[in-house]
């Protein structure tokens, strides 16, 4: 099933690319693992899709070990507190997705330092504005940027936003219309090791609106492992 909902899933990144003339080598899928167990990871993972993500660290940690040996690319999409910062260090997550405030950018450069380690990142962009929501405003994204690049072992890779959860695509195309108008704006500012090749955005309701506006990635969990047993909400929250 999981094989099969891989070819889904890719057949729809395919015909979405195709329709704004994108090729779709531009558009990475990264699963989004959490609650899913390791051996159906593997399956995943053996059929040529090694980007994987988790929303609480709790997880990263508890698959590790697991998944070490298996070639993949670990990376971290949820809610984090500056107090596990040192967890994605030592579980190898090679990016953050969701650096979305100051303290959180700091604690994660003391630890790095300190480890001597360097990580990529990508800054959370609270496009829907909603209070339910994590992420910088987008009014507040263009400085943030701005104060991490003088951070010298984190990398700006890009951004990333959770799209509007909504029926009506005109609201869901403009949260992702407005991370790429913050990700040219901050391209214009010419900050010296910071990139902004990537887009993290849509998911698996809305992975076609994201392409069209420029996602780089799509993160998808349900529409190739199943649904779980909790809400999103619970996920996305690292207090719970």
């Amino acid at each position: 099933m999981i094989k099969e909902n891989l070819k889904n899933i890719q057949i729809r990144i395919n015909k979405a690319c195709a329709s704004v003339n994108r090729d779709p080598e531009s558009v990475r899928l990264l699963l989004a693992t959490k609650t899913v167990d390791p051996e159906r990871i593997k399956i995943a993972i053996n059929s040529g899709y090694s980007l994987i993500a988790e929303n609480k660290i709790q997880e990263t940690i508890a698959k590790y070990e697991d998944l070490k040996s298996l070639p993949h690319e670990n990376h971290f999409i949820g809610h984090l507190q500056t107090n596990k910062v040192k967890f994605l260090i030592q579980n190898e997550v090679k990016c953050l997705h969701s650096l979305d405030r100051k303290r959180l950018a700091d604690r994660l450069q003391n630890r790095l330092e300190y480890e001597n380690k360097e990580m990529d990142v990508l800054i959370q962009v609270n496009t829907s504005q909603e209070a339910s929501k994590f992420g910088v405003s987008p009014d507040e994204a263009l400085d943030f940027i701005q104060y991490v690049a003088t951070l010298k072992n984190i990398h700006i890779k890009g951004l990333m936003t959770i799209g509007l959860f909504s029926a009506e695509e005109k609201k869901v195309r403009h949260c992702f219309r407005l991370l790429r108008s913050i990700r040219d704006q901050a391209t214009a500012l010419n900050l010296p090791g910071v990139e902004m090749t990537e887009l993290s955005m849509g998911m698996s309701g809305d992975l076609e609106i994201a392409i069209e506006e420029g996602a780089t990635m799509v993160r998808v969990g349900t529409a190739v492992f199943g649904a779980r047993l909790y809400p999103d909400s619970y996920y996305w929250n690292e207090n719970s």
